[in-house]
């Protein structure tokens, strides 16, 4: 047990945590992001889907751990930060190719990282403790989910904020797919590039899975 506490205290223990953490965060936007595809094309499926989600007893459980996860990557993410920082004071020197400077997601990791914590919190307050419409199916009574949704998405101001936040969420999984499966001991010359590409692609599909359903909303409900 204390040789598990001191490996899990050390520097690679936190990078591996923050890698597993990051996966296991990454599954759960894709998901969210293919729920979210529903809204354009039906309320009746999208309510029913959000029906199963939240009366399922497991919820409990994926949400204590979606909780627990994002706590540990946090704490370990600003720890890692901050002592990163503690023993590179100088910034790295610019080279004429560029080759010595970090790249753009990995050094402002931490600033588009505080943003989607703030944006979590805000998308919570919005829709999991928003206003509760309430809808019947086939005699069963649910929330009616979509006619929120609809209503947010309508207003430009939060489209145009939401938006913007999805883009956060591109450039952080950009760079945290192909680190946390480089920190894990998934890295080779020849198979690396492969791996960072599909870093990109996954993030591109992901933010613009989340930007498309509000800008179609947007476009056609708005008054």
């Amino acid at each position: 047990m204390q040789k598990s506490l001191s490996y899990l205290s050390s520097a690679i223990g936190r990078k591996q945590l923050m890698a597993i953490t990051g996966l296991v965060w990454s599954g759960f936007v894709l998901t969210h992001m293919a729920a979210n595809l529903l809204i354009p094309f039906s309320a009746e499926l999208y309510n029913k889907y959000s029906h199963a989600l939240i009366t399922n007893p497991a919820i409990y459980l994926a949400e204590g751990l979606l909780v627990l996860t994002l706590l540990v990557h946090i704490a370990n993410g600003v720890k890692l930060t901050l002592e990163n920082r503690g023993a590179r004071p100088q910034k790295y020197a610019m080279g004429t190719n560029g080759s010595k400077a970090p790249r753009f997601q990995s050094t402002w990791m931490i600033f588009h990282g505080s943003l989607l914590a703030v944006f979590l919190i805000w998308h919570l307050l919005t829709f999991k403790f928003g206003t509760d419409y309430q809808i019947v199916y086939d005699g069963v009574q649910m929330r009616d989910l979509h006619r929120l949704v609809i209503e947010i998405f309508a207003q430009p101001a939060y489209v145009i904020g939401y938006a913007l936040c999805m883009v956060g969420v591109g450039l952080h999984l950009s760079h945290g797919f192909y680190s946390s499966f480089a920190t894990l001991g998934f890295y080779h010359p020849r198979y690396s590039p492969m791996i960072q590409g599909l870093g990109y692609l996954y993030s591109f599909v992901v933010a613009a899975g989340f930007i498309i359903p509000p800008l179609y909303v947007l476009m056609t409900k708005a008054n």
